[in-house]
């Protein structure tokens, strides 16, 4: 990539801005070599890094990269036995904490299970060293200062410096005190490094000692008192030996330092690269920036894309194409259109996209990797080597002619102006015409009229212009490619006022081939903007459309899902249900088992019962998969004795009563349960039949009676009887039955009453109403 396009395109404005996104001087470095590449393999790979650090800071917010220095110099000077001052050291203690801070947040995002492949593997090249931090924080504390703790000869010997220092202060307090009409000041001062007094030059004598200094006037002396010089060289003699000692503490982190040498280049290598990388995605995430896809192509597509270095209230974004349908772009309108901002916008994207930056664009966006950019553009006068505007732009197009191929971009500004308008345009397309059969990417603005056909003439060329409000007369710098830009002097200079007679005689001197190049420019850009209308127009029913077909989506799949749920949930409670009520039965056939003796019933027939309790258990798990039922045929009103089918159980019985309006109380073999009326199907409708009875109690009725008489029987036997009795109104299907104990002394109505809360089958017992024989009567509600 020639060096001269950077100025001309402004990128080293850019990487500045760049650069004060760093955290610390490791990524500012970083920052500023950052050159574009022109190996396709690597641009992807800088991509891909930019978007992965893009990515944390949206989940994030933030990178914890503080507190990070460039150590690389200290860590050098301790190699080569230097001692490394406590400042140097405190850095490199705050830069393993940066290191080891920024690891777990990494370290972190991965147990959240989020997709930081790259950030991973360099996380894991960094190496804690938390000895040698812990070593320099026990040390040196927050202010670079060695701390008493840091041996225990400094803790000693920085006691006896304090202890000193007050015994020299207490005398010389006492000198201040009794002596202050000898003194300049009543105060103690310090002279090379020991404690003095600033003492008047007529009382010298007074003192004795030693003078360390005098005023400038010579009217004071700072004398150090002969009673405290041997304070003072004790002090001074400590203060050199604690000096010796944090030397020797000094050198002894250095040496450690130095024995992690690698460890901490490697780290500093890291942290750089990390610090670069979050540096340029916090720089997207401020013109809000998008990852462009890189292809090899030669294609460029951009999408509403913004001038980097414009701010964004300020600049106007635009569609680009380029490549695909055509390669060149012949770009017409008035000056301050916004041309040349157009050229530097698409120039700059690129060289961005190939430093691995991401572009202010909106998502979507494609670039593609170019080994050259070349561009002309400004105004290129040379005073100095006295050329023209002209001869200095034609020197750089030689330049270029020289060295482009179809591997790079050219930037044409105002190609062919500062000459003859015939002999520059003709030049203009010329030039043009080699640039595009080299294969190379163009786009290129002029003034020239002769160039608004070009397009139309030539394959993989296309006109484009800026737009101009007319209304307004201010231009909306918006890019309209397809349309050739057109002369609005006319307009214009009606709008400004103008005799419409002198704009009608101009009109006359055009020829008829001009004015009918700008009717058909005028109706491009009426179709154009029609077209742009219609586009938007569709778009946003495209978005509206593509919303609603999200929700719909997303509620359908909510339905299913809580359907699905509640057929589960249904299933679960059924299942419950018949478990239970089959255990009940299986409770309650066990027992007649026990009463076979007693009972007069067969073998076959306990078979049989079996078999139906079984074949009662619906197959819940197969209900999902049923077909939709078939409307019913107009049935009878049921009522009691009518056999029906269940259609929930696929199971035969009949009616034995009639519970409400909705439910009917249904006998399925041995059992009895509540049924609605829509889930029953009317079968056929008999006689009533005498039932054969499920069960016979010996006694003076082979039939279970709906009451049972108590009265003047023994509490056991009563007891007994009582048992006996309701498994057999159980089994004949009763639902409530009398027990007549009468009152008497209460024993036996007490007895009847534990009884009925001790049976699992007797649902709950209630005195007897005045019609049912009051207090001398318990009525069993049977399950």
């Amino acid at each position: 990539m020639n060096e001269r396009i950077y100025h001309v395109l402004e990128y080293n404005k850019m990487i500045e801005q760049l650069s004060e996104q760093a955290s610390s001087s490791l990524g500012k470095e970083q920052i500023l070599k950052l050159k574009p590449s022109i190996d396709v393999d690597e641009v992807r790979k800088w991509q891909a890094d930019t978007d992965e650090a893009a990515h944390v800071l949206r989940l994030k917010g933030h990178a914890p990269l503080g507190g990070v220095f460039d150590i690389r110099p200290h860590v050098k000077r301790a190699t080569i036995g230097g001692m490394l001052q406590p400042e140097e050291c405190l850095d490199i203690a705050s830069t393993l904490y940066g290191s080891k801070q920024m690891k777990t947040f990494i370290e972190e995002m991965d147990l959240e299970e989020l997709t930081i492949p790259i950030l991973e593997e360099m996380a894991e090249h960094i190496v804690p060293l938390n000895d040698l931090e812990r070593s320099i924080r026990n040390r040196i504390d927050d202010h670079g200062k060695v701390m008493d703790g840091a041996s225990d000869k400094l803790r000693t010997l920085r006691s006896r410096i304090r202890t000193t220092e007050n015994k020299v202060r207490d005398k010389l307090d006492g000198w201040t005190r009794s002596k202050s009409k000898m003194l300049s000041d009543a105060i103690i001062t310090i002279r090379n490094d020991r404690y003095v007094l600033p003492v008047k030059q007529e009382y010298r004598g007074s003192f004795g000692g030693i003078v360390h200094d005098q005023s400038s006037s010579g009217a004071t002396l700072f004398i150090e008192p002969q009673a405290v010089v041997e304070l003072n060289n004790q002090l001074q003699e400590a203060r050199v030996q604690e000096k010796h000692e944090i030397e020797r503490i000094l050198i002894e982190l250095s040496e450690r330092i130095a024995a992690d040498e690698n460890y901490l280049y490697q780290n500093v290598e890291v942290l750089a690269q990390l610090d670069f990388m979050f540096a340029k995605a916090r720089f997207g995430k401020t013109m809000r920036a998008a990852k462009p896809t890189i292809n090899d192509q030669g294609i460029i597509k951009m999408k509403q894309a913004r001038h980097p270095l414009i701010p964004e209230d300020e600049v106007v974004p635009n569609d680009v194409e380029l490549g695909e349908d055509f390669t060149s772009i012949v770009i017409t309108g008035p000056n301050t259109g916004g041309k040349t901002v157009t050229l530097k916008m698409v120039g700059l994207c690129q060289l961005m996209a190939q430093a691995g930056l991401q572009i202010p664009a909106q998502d979507g966006c494609e670039l593609t990797v170019f080994e050259n950019i070349f561009a002309d553009i400004g105004d290129e006068q040379s005073i100095e080597q006295s050329l023209s505007t002209f001869s200095s732009h034609m020197t750089n197009i030689v330049d270029i002619l020289q060295k482009v191929d179809h591997k790079g971009l050219v930037l044409f500004d105002e190609l062919g102006a500062g000459t003859d308008p015939q002999e520059g345009a003709a030049l203009a397309m010329s030039i043009l015409d080699d640039v595009v059969g080299r294969g190379a990417r163009v786009i290129a603005t002029t003034h020239y009229p002769e160039l608004k056909a070009y397009g139309f003439n030539r394959d993989g060329v296309v006109n484009a212009s800026v737009e101009f409000d007319v209304e307004t007369l201010r231009p909306t710098y918006r890019l309209l490619i397809g349309v050739p830009g057109r002369s609005n002097a006319f307009e214009i200079s009606r709008r400004l006022g103008l005799d419409e007679e002198i704009i009608t005689t101009a009109k006359g001197h055009m020829g008829a081939d001009s004015e009918s190049v700008e009717n058909m420019i005028a109706s491009l850009e009426e179709s154009r903007r029609g077209a742009d209308r219609d586009y938007e127009e569709a778009e946003e029913l495209l978005q509206e459309a593509q919303k609603l077909r999200d929700e719909l989506e997303q509620k359908w799949s909510e339905f299913e899902s809580k359907r699905e749920s509640l057929y589960q949930k249904a299933e679960e409670k059924a299942k419950k249900a018949v478990d239970k009520a089959k255990q009940e039965a299986e409770e309650i056939v066990s027992e007649m088992r026990n009463m076979k003796s007693q009972a007069e019933l067969k073998e076959h027939e306990w078979i049989e019962a079996r078999k139906m309790l079984d074949e009662a258990q619906p197959e819940l798990a197969k209900k999902k998969q049923e077909k939709p039922a078939k409307k019913k045929a107009a049935q009878p009103a049921l009522q009691p004795g009518d056999e029906v089918n269940v259609l929930s159980l696929n199971q035969q019985g009949h009616i034995i009563e009639k519970v409400n309006e909705k439910e009917f109380q249904v006998q399925l073999g041995i059992m009895k349960m509540k049924v609605k009326a829509k889930d029953l199907e009317f079968v056929k409708r008999e006689e009533p039949l005498k039932q054969k009875p499920m069960a016979t109690v010996k006694g003076s009725s082979h039939h279970v009676k709906p009451e049972l008489d108590l009265r003047g029987e023994r509490y056991e036997e009563a007891l007994h009887r009582l048992e006996k009795y309701v498994d057999d109104a159980i089994l004949a299907g009763y639902k409530n039955v009398n027990i007549i104990h009468g009152k008497g002394t209460g024993a036996l109505r007490k007895g009847v009453e534990n009884f009925a809360k001790q049976h699992r089958s007797i649902a709950g017992a209630r005195s007897g109403g005045m019609n049912e024989g009051g207090g001398g009567v318990t009525v069993f509600e049977l399950r």
